[in-house]
């Protein structure tokens, strides 16, 4: 991974603790921003770093100041080439996913970016694809049950460096180890699961879940 740039280089204050989501804004639900802003309110100088959303962000700033949060802690990232942007997203100290509709391609930058994500799942495949990509890449503990827990751990790992640290130390170990960017293995896995579709089709059986 590419060293990443200055925090004022990337629109980020020097100093306080960077949650972050980059799950696009139609996502934001009021139930999880309302969280966010608490966790804002009890982490001091802490920001919330958010994709550039020329529609949405009056109207975040306008919620963030209703829930008790000054408007200029949402800090908006303009849309960067893919390399600049995993570069940047290294800044961010914890990524906050949505529910019910979840981070996908997000999550998985986020992680190969060395950056923990809190997620709640639900029972549809939109809400469970960061807890999947959290167990491929073996950090099961950020996956929470409820929006309290959910909370509870953001807040612990933005008020305790220690613990955080831990988590993504772990997270650069198995980013190269773990099978979630093994490209090699699911290669020979997505090929071996062809044959045996060809195998299938070739016997003149029915499809099936293989």
């Amino acid at each position: 991974m590419d060293i990443a740039p200055h925090r004022v280089v990337a629109g980020l204050p020097e100093e306080g603790f960077v949650f972050c989501c980059f799950n696009q804004t139609f996502k934001f639900t009021p139930a999880i921003f309302d969280i966010w802003c608490r966790l804002l309110r009890s982490v001091p100088e802490s920001i919330l770093w958010l994709p550039a959303a020329r529609e949405a962000e009056g109207n975040l700033r306008n919620e963030a100041w209703e829930r008790g949060v000054h408007g200029s802690r949402l800090i908006f990232a303009q849309d960067l080439p893919h390399g600049e942007h995993l570069r940047r997203l290294q800044l961010a100290d914890l990524v906050l996913d949505t529910a019910p509709y979840g981070a996908h391609t997000t999550a998985s930058d986020a992680l190969w970016a060395g950056v923990p994500i809190v997620t709640r799942p639900g029972a549809t495949f939109p809400s469970r694809v960061a807890g999947s990509l959290l167990h491929a890449i073996g950090l099961p503990e950020l996956i929470v049950e409820d929006q309290d827990d959910y909370f509870d751990l953001a807040l612990a790992l933005a008020t305790d460096k220690e613990r955080l640290t831990g988590l993504r130390l772990r997270l650069a170990g198995n980013r190269l180890s773990a099978p979630l960017f093994n490209v090699k293995r699911y290669t020979v896995a997505l090929e071996a699961l062809y044959q045996r579709m060809w195998a299938r089709h070739k016997s003149g059986l029915p499809p099936a879940a293989v």
